[in-house]
């Protein structure tokens, strides 16, 4: 069973066009990032209660807290990160979503990642410790350029570190600006660790070439058939970047957003997948 999620300041900024096209494409569940160019993270408690109260009058469940957390450089200080982190906690019990999203740091342009793999792992340890603690998943999404942007790293990460809290996040798009085929190469290595999905599809070998699931080079239709094989229940959420993408997000309107959740969809309806 597969349940929808989206990116939904990916549609507007204002939250209530957000949960208009969420409805529209029958999703009840979002990744919340930010809320009138808001980052979540920096919602201040009355914004925050006012956008749960929000939510639970239109019935809509926040999936995980699409943190920022790990996008930034592996020299930078590691403590006022851990303040953000400890926000993020909040947040999610705030919000009960089960999930942070969160990275493993940019690399320093032209060095070796595995030089910084022991800072790495001491902060991910850290942060599944305290999020273990919470009883809340921290989930590893590939993002280019960071020390987990490769399968092999995305696996030294989760198995190193060896938390009951810390899963990953499959991002199909992201491997393949990077020069990797998310499936079969990358789904191999990584399937067993796999608690949620990003949905969105791209042209192999090219950064920003960002398609609706289907139209690129990420066999998200085999993707999601091998892992539904494997009795997979999760939350596939909806990441079009179909616009534009930046550092701490991405842009795709509500009309590109609703051609991406349909792709998406369809790729589930023909391969007789169930969702909700």
């Amino acid at each position: 069973m597969y349940t929808l999620s989206g990116f939904a300041d990916e549609i507007a900024d204002d939250l209530e066009t957000q949960l208009d096209v969420l409805n529209e494409v029958g999703i009840d569940h979002l990744d919340l990032r930010s809320v009138d160019g808001t980052n979540v993270l920096d919602f201040d408690d009355d914004e925050a209660e006012l956008i749960r109260r929000s939510l639970e009058k239109r019935g809509f469940s926040v999936a995980a807290i699409g943190s920022p957390i790990g996008k930034i450089g592996i020299e930078d200080d590691f403590e006022p990160h851990k303040d953000r982190f400890e926000r993020a906690l909040e947040l999610s019990e705030f919000f009960g979503a089960d999930y942070i999203r969160l990275f493993s740091y940019w690399m320093p342009e032209d060095n070796d990642p595995t030089e910084y793999r022991d800072e790495v792992m001491y902060r991910m340890r850290w942060k599944a410790d305290r999020a273990e603690a919470a009883g809340v998943t921290i989930l590893h999404e590939n993002e280019k350029d960071i020390y987990g942007d490769t399968p092999e790293r995305c696996r030294d990460l989760v198995e190193t570190v060896d938390s009951s809290a810390f899963g990953l996040i499959f991002d199909p798009a992201n491997f393949l600006e990077i020069g990797v085929r998310p499936y079969p190469e990358a789904f191999v290595q990584l399937v067993e660790h796999v608690e949620a999905l990003h949905i969105k599809d791209a042209v192999y070998g090219e950064r920003g070439n960002i398609r609706p699931a289907g139209e690129g080079d990420g066999e998200i239709p085999a993707t999601v058939e091998a892992l539904a094989k494997r009795g997979f229940v999760g939350y596939t959420s909806l990441e079009p970047h179909l616009a534009e993408a930046f550092e701490t997000g991405g842009y795709s309107g509500p009309k590109a957003f609703k051609l991406a959740a349909n792709a998406f969809v369809d790729i589930l309806e023909e391969q007789n997948l169930a969702y909700q």
